[in-house]
């Protein structure tokens, strides 16, 4: 007699220190990035410095919450957590404010006849344990 393993929960995010202004900031609904007081940049992902210019003088700043799919790929392997979600769309997708970052898609078939790349996106937020995920589906029409 075999048995089944029991369903693996979706991996939840634990903040660290680094990224706690990030964490507070999607529980509030907004999305908040990194900015360099000294050159002015933005950046994500969450580090203790500038990437572009070694600055420790940063600021989290609310983004638009708007950006563009930059690349994607479709999964339609579960990974621990999403059995039964298959297939869905892991996303690059490039902020209003300039940097890229990691997220899925939600609210569009995981398609490439619609996906399109440079398609308007906007934050939508999901919640996972204790935190609020940010992910991104088609911006609606302006």
């Amino acid at each position: 007699m075999s048995t089944k393993p029991a369903p693996t929960a979706k991996a939840v995010p634990v903040p660290t220190p680094v990224t706690k202004p990030y964490w507070e900031a999607t529980q509030a609904g907004e999305l908040r990035i990194p900015r360099c007081t000294d050159c002015g940049n933005h950046f994500m992902y969450p580090r203790p410095r500038c990437p572009h210019c070694g600055s420790a003088n940063l600021t989290w700043v609310k983004t638009a919450g708007r950006g563009t799919l930059y690349s994607y790929v479709i999964n339609h392997m579960a990974a621990p957590g999403w059995e039964g979600e298959v297939p869905y769309v892991i996303a690059v997708v490039k902020l209003n404010e300039g940097p890229r970052m990691l997220s899925n898609l939600v609210g569009v078939p995981a398609d490439p006849a619609a996906l399109t790349l440079d398609m308007p996106l906007e934050v939508v937020f999901e919640p996972r344990g204790n935190v609020m995920l940010p992910l991104f589906k088609p911006a609606a029409a302006a």
